[in-house]
């Protein structure tokens, strides 16, 4: 099982980018996929989830209406698309896959079964 986000960077604040977690060894169209970060000197949290078939998705408030979540299951690959960037974002991005068949809402980030490395997002002020 392989787990790899990738996009990350230096931008500034306003500025945009779109983060991909790709995939292998497991069967991607039956997880729900969640992105998690984690700022320096935090805990790591939950920032969006969504469904197996792309159609449900949860945003945590921080992110809501700045980031859009999206998946590809015929390239098993996830997508955080992320835009009007705060340097409160600054974390290390992490994507990970849960095969508990929960509803994509904030109950969908507990119990994941398979993790990714992460990706460093770094916004400047």
């Amino acid at each position: 099982v392989q787990l790899q986000a990738s996009g990350g960077g230096l931008v500034q604040a306003g500025g945009s980018l779109r983060l991909s977690c790709t995939t292998s060894g497991f069967t991607f169209e039956y997880y729900n996929m969640v992105w998690f970060r984690q700022a320096p000197g935090k805990e790591r949290e939950g920032v969006s989830c969504i469904g197996t078939r792309g159609t449900s998705t949860h945003y945590v408030d921080s992110v809501k209406g700045r980031f859009t979540i999206s998946r590809d299951n015929a390239k098993k690959t996830l997508y955080l698309q992320m835009d009007s960037l705060k340097p409160e974002d600054t974390a290390v991005y992490y994507c990970a896959a849960d095969l508990s068949g929960i509803p994509a809402d904030q109950r969908c980030y507990s119990g994941m079964d398979y993790w990714g490395k992460g990706t460093l997002v770094t916004v400047s002020s």
